[in-house]
């Protein structure tokens, strides 16, 4: 599902780039003419100078760009072109909770904190318990600690971030030649050592196991999520 929050980054990254093009030219045509008078006074060799300094910033930036992925916007914009996932940022402050799960026997990764996008949940009932295209999921996995309170003795609580998991439905099965999509999700798995890589190969091999039991709900454990009843 595209997400109407974010926007349409490609198109405006397109935008940027047409914009900086003309002002490329507009700085290209004002430089040859301060280079004509550059010599009549100090003012316009200063003048000339800080054309000039416009002129390199704006190269470096359209230089940049061209260089950056491509955004496959239209369908979501946390996946390149060829499929490659990357992890959504500010997703704790902004998008809908799902639920959590606690393994209390596991300090280093015992609880899951699960997120989705805005919207999604109102999509997957109003289509009939059906996840939306597009739509993603992020499972957060944190150590656990437990102490004694005055609720209790032996009280758990979240820690320090391990990993995330990222699934993004693809109901079109998009990149079939893409290891890490199928059975209608795009999958990912990013460690908090470096949130930037998909350490996933394969979704088979590193994925879809532990979703084995939950076949029958789109491979999402949909009971652990009170809000999508």
């Amino acid at each position: 599902m595209k997400n109407i929050f974010l926007g349409s980054i490609s198109s405006r990254l397109g935008q940027l780039s047409s914009l900086l093009v003309r002002k490329l030219l507009i700085c290209g045509v004002l430089h040859t003419l301060l280079r004509k008078r550059a010599n009549e006074s100090g003012q316009m060799k200063t003048e000339l100078s800080l054309i000039t300094t416009g002129v390199i910033t704006i190269m470096v930036l359209i230089t940049a760009y061209s260089a950056a992925p491509q955004v496959n916007d239209s369908f979501s914009p946390y996946v390149d072109l060829d499929g490659q996932i990357t992890l959504p940022t500010n997703f704790k402050e902004n998008w809908t909770f799902l639920g959590a799960w606690t393994l209390p026997g596991n300090k280093d990764d015992g609880m899951h904190i699960v997120y989705t996008e805005p919207g999604v949940v109102k999509k997957f009932k109003e289509t009939g318990n059906r996840f939306p295209d597009g739509a993603v999921l992020i499972k957060e996995v944190r150590s656990i600690k437990s102490e004694a309170m005055t609720t209790g003795a032996n009280v758990i609580h979240a820690e320090n971030e391990t990993l995330w998991f990222v699934m993004i439905k693809d109901t079109k099965g998009r990149f079939s030649g893409n290891p890490n999509w199928g059975d209608g999700w795009g999958w990912a798995l990013f460690n908090a050592s470096d949130p930037s890589r998909n350490v996933s190969t394969s979704y088979k091999k590193d994925c879809l196991g532990c979703h084995i039991p939950a076949k029958q709900t789109d491979w999402i454990y949909t009971r652990g999520y009170p809000v999508l009843k």
